[in-house]
């Protein structure tokens, strides 16, 4: 079943429907609470109130292609919330040392790199190679112009480029979405 009308059945108050949706995303979330807050604990966290604040307020959005974009927002904002009310948790915190399914993330040398990049930095680099997001959806999830993605994936590039962990054969695409 195709996510929009999936997204059209929880907003007309299926639970079942919220559910499969939350199953559909829950890996891509968790990773991403995961690259913002490191522990897993808070990640737990997190999703729970991104679900919960998902589930209570999902009537309020307005176009089901707007979905991913607008459940990660909240989840982001969950994170820095938490990155700021909870002084255990460190906002420059490590990526999970998992290498992903991406081609791009194949070399755990590469996860060592990013995980030492700002977090602003970072964090467009996994939604835009990990997540396989468009520079628009992340343009909208961090409430930037994409121009400033453009520019945040340029420069985590560079850094990466220049970084001594990272072997210089590897390299990230250019490609844009």
């Amino acid at each position: 079943m195709h996510i929009n009308s999936i997204v059209v059945k929880a907003k007309a108050g299926d639970p079942e429907a919220f559910v499969q949706l939350m199953q559909e995303i829950e890996l891509p979330l968790y990773r991403t609470a995961r690259s913002i807050v490191n522990k897993d604990e808070d990640c737990a966290d997190a999703l729970q109130e991104t679900m919960l604040k998902a589930f209570k307020s999902i009537h309020t959005l307005r176009e089901p292609d707007f979905f991913k974009t607008w459940i990660f927002r909240i989840l982001i904002n969950e994170c820095n919330k938490m990155i700021k009310n909870n002084a255990r948790a460190l906002p420059y915190g490590e990526l999970p040392e998992v290498p992903s399914t991406s081609k791009d993330y194949e070399k755990i040398e590469l996860w060592d790199a990013v995980q030492h990049l700002e977090e602003n930095l970072r964090i467009v680099i996994h939604l835009h190679y990990l997540q396989d997001m468009p520079i628009r959806q992340i343009s909208d999830i961090l409430e930037i112009s994409t121009v400033a993605v453009k520019t945040r994936l340029h420069r985590a590039r560079k850094k990466l480029k220049h970084s001594s962990q990272f072997n210089q054969e590897m390299e990230l695409p250019h490609g844009e979405h």
